[in-house]
């Protein structure tokens, strides 16, 4: 594992056993692999830039001489579906020759190779969400007519868990897919209508080259550049299951594969469970596989719903809870927020181009209201009085905003945490945060220092 602190989060961390190893250090390979039966390769280099092709294929030279050196039984490795025929992209042909190095190693192997895995933190699926999120007109190359055959993370790690279990000696590649063939347009509004989006539409744009395609890619999603170049191309090729071997070695799992809409729909799901955004009235029907399709903390930056934070927390040794509740409360720094020069011109001038965050409602104080009221241009999303509040504000062409305020009293005097959160959607979200930008920096610094001054007037 190259950052170990990153699984400290998860439930099963004190469960295993993790080496920090280099794919470099032949004797640390060794070393990490001793006493092991089974090696899973899931190792790609397309973050290596340009040279991804030359590591890839050392490091697989390396882990394969050290597993024949550990005495381990067996690789399994995952790979990418590809033609039989033709010119390969850059990374599909890596792909393949990873897959082949391992084939004719001494040590046995299995190797996988799957199309797009639909769940969090798979580029390819976060590619389709962050396109279908952000864009409602979609211009796409030449690519968006080839064919693909998506398969659901809880399916894929199906097929590596049951390689464990084959007895003898296999040596091969297998194709795995779901069976649900379609385009990758197809792939884009599908995902669009399943998330609830308005209808999406991917046309036609004769991009002439890959680069150009991946730089667009890499443009209007969050992903870097480093993957979207080498992502793209393999995106030239169709990706179709061109033989179903693993049926013979690997049966199908007994409720069957997960279609392309029923695995969006599972990694959906467990993004807004996890997020506390619904309930578990379907955990009986999910088994423990599918817990794969959630969010982790050792996915990259870029995957999931990209929520935008200010966070910053003070201690006030002065002041206790209950007096800077008074001002939170009352929305005194509200009305601060609003009167601030050349601030309050700024925001009146973004109000009119973006939409503004609705009209003015209700009461002006957090007393006597309940969870789901409007106050001022907010509502109230849970309050913990004295304590705590969070607050949305719903932008008419952008995203919304939450605003949350934590005060605990301490010995050292009161913790306050301001927290501001922004969910963006779409294109027009982006730049409605790029243009809000000077008007964050102006006020948000000084807002939790403006609501101690006027606690201390109070007192």
């Amino acid at each position: 594992m190259r950052s170990p602190e990153k699984l400290a989060e998860m439930p099963w961390s004190t469960d295993v056993t993790i080496f920090t190893v280099d794919l470099d250090d032949g004797d640390g390979l060794v070393e990490a692999m001793s006493g092991v039966d089974v090696v899973f390769y899931l190792v790609h280099s397309m973050n290596s830039g340009i040279v991804f092709e030359s590591r890839e294929t050392r490091s697989a030279s390396r882990v394969a001489s050290a597993a024949e050196f550990a005495h381990v039984n067996r690789i399994i490795y995952l790979g990418g579906l590809h033609p039989d025929s033709g010119e390969l992209s850059a990374h599909m042909r890596s792909r393949a020759h990873v897959g082949q190095i391992f084939i004719e190693a001494p040590v046995d192997a299995i190797v996988f190779q799957a199309g797009i895995i639909i769940g969090a933190g798979s580029a390819s699926f976060e590619m389709i969400r962050h396109l279908a999120t952000e864009l409602r007109w979609i211009p796409a190359p030449n690519w968006v007519s080839n064919r693909v055959e998506p398969l659901a993370i809880r399916d894929v790690l199906y097929y590596l868990v049951s390689a464990v279990e084959v007895l003898g000696r296999v040596n091969r590649s297998f194709d795995i897919g779901s069976g649900d063939v379609l385009t990758y347009a197809e792939v884009v509004k599908s995902f669009s209508r399943i998330a609830g989006l308005k209808p999406r539409h991917v046309f036609n744009l004769p991009i002439p080259a890959p680069l150009l395609s991946g730089l667009w890619v890499g443009l209007v999603t969050p992903l870097p550049l480093t993957l979207t170049l080498p992502l793209v191309q393999s995106l030239q090729e169709d990706a179709v299951a061109d033989e179903h071997a693993i049926d013979s070695l690997i049966p199908p799992p007994a409720a069957g594969l997960l279609t392309y809409e029923q695995a969006v729909e599972l990694a959906l799901f467990r993004a807004a469970e996890t997020e506390g955004a619904i309930g578990t009235d379907w955990e009986a029907d999910i088994d423990e596989l599918s817990e794969a399709a959630d969010s982790l903390p050792i996915d990259p930056h870029w995957a999931g719903s990209q929520l935008i934070e200010d966070d910053r927390a003070f201690v006030f040794p002065d002041l206790r809870a209950d007096q800077l509740w008074t001002i939170v409360a009352s929305i005194g720094w509200e009305r601060w927020w609003n009167s601030q020069p050349p601030a309050s011109k700024l925001r009146r001038l973004q109000d009119r181009i973006f939409g503004s965050a609705g009209p003015r409602r209700g009461p002006r104080f957090l007393t006597g209201v309940r969870e789901g009221d409007p106050i001022a241009c907010w509502t109230i999303v849970e309050m913990e009085p004295t304590s705590r509040v969070l607050l949305r504000a719903e932008i008419e062409h952008a995203g919304d905003i939450w605003l949350e305020f934590t005060m605990t009293d301490q010995a050292t005097g009161c913790s306050f945490r301001q927290r501001a959160m922004f969910n963006p959607s779409g294109v027009r979200s982006r730049i409605y945060w790029a243009a809000v930008t000077p008007l964050r920096r102006k006020i948000f610094p000084h807002l939790a220092q403006n609501i101690a001054k006027a606690a201390r007037r109070l007192t």
